[in-house]
């Protein structure tokens, strides 16, 4: 059976952003952003093209994330994935999410391997805490 937090998720799930609070690294005040998230079964991930963004590096410090979306608020701890396997899978999912920028997408991809650009994408898994 599915949690209360999952089945409230896939409710949203189709919602195109969400606004996530993470905490400042030195001030530890709450900050907002709006990013791409997706949910692929029942693993919800968060992506980046930046992993140099104040919000990735604020996260990967102090893993306590709120995510708000369609009326919807989620409590959870987020993990950097550093495994290439699984941020490969996050970042499948993500393009399968957001299908209408992916010509977008595969220019960069096409511009790291060809060493024209540096890959600085990133994401994350985020376990719900309620």
């Amino acid at each position: 059976m599915e949690s209360t937090e999952l089945v409230r998720l896939r409710r949203v799930a189709e919602k195109q952003t969400t606004r996530l609070t993470h905490y400042g690294r030195k001030t530890g005040k709450p900050h907002e952003v709006t990013i791409w998230f997706v949910l692929d079964d029942d693993k919800l991930y968060l992506g980046t093209a930046n992993v140099n963004r104040q919000c990735v590096r604020n996260v990967q410090k102090t893993p306590n994330i709120t995510l708000s979306m369609g009326g919807e608020t989620f409590d959870g701890n987020a993990r950097f994935l550093t495994d290439r396997a699984e941020h490969g899978r996050a970042m499948a999912a993500i393009r399968r999410k957001y299908w209408m920028f992916r010509p977008i997408i595969e220019v960069g991809r096409v511009l790291s391997r060809m060493g024209l650009m540096r890959d600085n994408t990133g994401s994350f898994e985020v376990i719900l805490t309620r």
